[in-house]
């Protein structure tokens, strides 16, 4: 069954509900900053509002919009892109585009132009809806795009290039199109987070899609009367994965812009919300807010909050326990995944095993696990190796790009590229990124187990761990340190909270600064290597 079937029973058994809100908080200050500055999350300048959608709305503006694109000629299997930001009409587009038997192609906001032509071009599409606040960089390659037939605006002020999607939608029929949508048929072209270059086109069957709907419902039991707050943006597959469990148990959604402590505690207050998905840093934010004195908890009715929970990262244990500390009735999980196992949800801990905290957990409902060796075999318990997920979820292919491919499916497993290792109880802890792993005089060091200790220290907000060149050693650690507003540390003190680490693992260069992440609240490793030298290592040590 496609999960737009899953909408159309919605709209017609729940449909004047409300399903989606989006909120954004007054601006006080100046917003003055260009697209290249902008953060994982961006408000809309235009001040404060609120806006409701039913179940009903949302299914009639989603067949609006496949009437239109099959009216013009868009056949099933072609390839729409999306580039909004996190809006109300973000889901609808995304469930037309579906409805037409078309390929959705969510773009990363952040993207350059030449980014986005690059994954115009790579995923073939024909067509494109963009919105307001990238009217410039549309302006600088729409005439380089020959593949698009299509290309509607959504917002005020159409530019000249573009159609109307208001204008257009309106016109067509709210009723659905019979168009026959298979498990197998192609849904929609995801792109990894492009920390090493150009990303790379992860085209996912409907089954993917279906999959993740019942896995986010078996982890975290939505019902009809949960209110899921959604502030990563939509365009990747972890916000709306999530969401997916929403859309299952025809619950309602809050899309935030913003992520200050204050106006995220505000809308759980004020929205009765019951499930949080908090990435590291906001967590983080909310928990220093409190302890600071500028957020008291006391002004607020958290009491519907049932669920915290955190992926696209590793969580340090100090963060839950802390977390703990100031909200001790709070269920809490952790999801670990993939662009290309569909996201979140493939190995996840389960809110029954906060006793394991600091490890992803296990295969999560409907998958598999283990650990590998370079040679794909299972490696014995207790030792690192190679994490490999198997299930429904998994990609259909690197689109185009069949050696990429071939490099990481293999029967059916999805190498994941994360080092990991398997307990005595079949929890699994990521080690690192296989490409991450620091080779210091023959001696393999993990930086997430160092990263992991550092933020241990009450100073410290974040820590990034990078192989700098060394001409004895090959490379050495060099920590990158973040530290806590207010707070002050030196070289010699860091330096000395790291003698409990094993000799080895101690960071031979301590850096203070900000730490870079990218919009999955990934480190972005690659631009402090550049930043620091280290950007073509292996080059640099075979040339001495």
């Amino acid at each position: 069954m496609p999960i737009t079937d899953i909408l159309a029973r919605n709209a017609r058994l729940y449909g004047n509900e409300k399903c989606l809100t989006e909120i954004n908080m007054d601006l006080q200050e100046k917003h003055n900053v260009t697209w290249l500055e902008y953060e994982l999350i961006e408000n809309s300048p235009v001040g404060e509002y609120r806006r409701d959608m039913t179940w009903r709305v949302f299914d009639e503006k989603a067949n609006r919009l496949a009437n239109l694109l099959l009216k013009r000629g868009i056949k099933k299997g072609e390839k729409v892109a999306i580039l909004l930001m996190n809006c109300l009409e973000w889901l609808p587009i995304y469930f037309g585009i579906l409805k037409a038997g078309a390929v959705a192609v969510p773009l990363n906001f952040r993207y350059t132009s030449e980014e986005i032509k690059y994954c115009l071009d790579k995923a073939e599409a024909v067509a494109l809806i963009f919105g307001p606040e990238f009217i410039d960089r549309m302006e600088a390659i729409y005439k380089e795009l020959p593949r698009i037939r299509l290309l509607l605006y959504a917002g005020e002020n159409r530019p000249l290039f573009a159609e109307s999607y208001d204008r257009l939608t309106a016109n067509c029929p709210s009723e659905a199109p019979e168009v026959h949508i298979t498990d197998d048929d192609d849904a929609a072209i995801y792109f990894s987070s492009g920390t090493t270059g150009f990303p790379k086109a992860i085209l996912h069957a409907h089954r993917s899609l279906m999959t993740a709907c019942y896995t986010e419902l078996n982890h975290h039991g939505q019902t009809r009367e949960d209110n899921f707050l959604c502030i990563p943006p939509l365009y990747h597959t972890g916000a709306k994965m999530h969401w997916f469990g929403s859309l299952l148990s025809a619950s309602k959604a809050v899309l935030l812009r913003g992520v200050k402590p204050e106006w995220i505690l505000k809308t759980v207050s004020e929205e009765k919300i019951t499930i949080v998905w908090l990435l590291v840093p906001w967590a983080q934010d909310i928990l220093d807010a409190i302890e600071s004195g500028r957020v008291k908890l006391e002004d607020y009715d958290l009491s519907h909050w049932r669920l915290m929970h955190i992926g696209a990262q590793p969580v340090p244990p100090s963060l839950i326990r802390r977390w703990k500390k100031y909200f001790p009735h709070h269920l809490y999980d952790t999801n670990y995944g993939l662009s290309e196992s569909i996201g979140p949800g493939c190995v996840h801990l389960g809110v029954e095993n906060i006793h394991k905290v600091g490890a992803i957990g296990k295969p999560g409902y409907g998958w598999e696990a283990q650990i590998v060796d370079e040679n794909g075999n299972p490696v014995p318990q207790g030792q690192i190796g190679e994490l490999a997920v198997k299930g429904n979820g998994i990609m259909k292919c690197y689109y185009n790009d069949p050696e990429a491919t071939a490099a990481v499916l293999k029967d059916g497993w999805l190498l994941t590229g994360d080092m990991a290792r398997m307990d005595e109880d079949g929890f699994i802890y990521l080690v690192d990124r296989k490409k991450d792993v620091i080779i210091s005089g023959g001696e393999n060091i993990y930086p997430v187990q160092i990263e992991d200790f550092l933020r241990e220290h009450e100073a410290i907000k974040d820590a990034a761990v990078i192989g700098l060149p060394d001409d004895r050693l090959g490379e050495i650690a060099a920590a990158i340190i973040e530290l806590k507003p207010g707070h002050s540390c030196t070289v010699e003190e860091i330096a000395d909270f790291c003698k409990s680490l094993p000799r080895y693992k101690r960071p031979k260069k301590i850096i203070f600064d900000t730490i870079p992440r990218n919009p999955t609240g990934k480190i972005e490793k690659p631009r402090l290597r550049e930043k620091y030298g280290a950007e073509s290592l292996v080059a640099i040590q075979t040339q001495r």
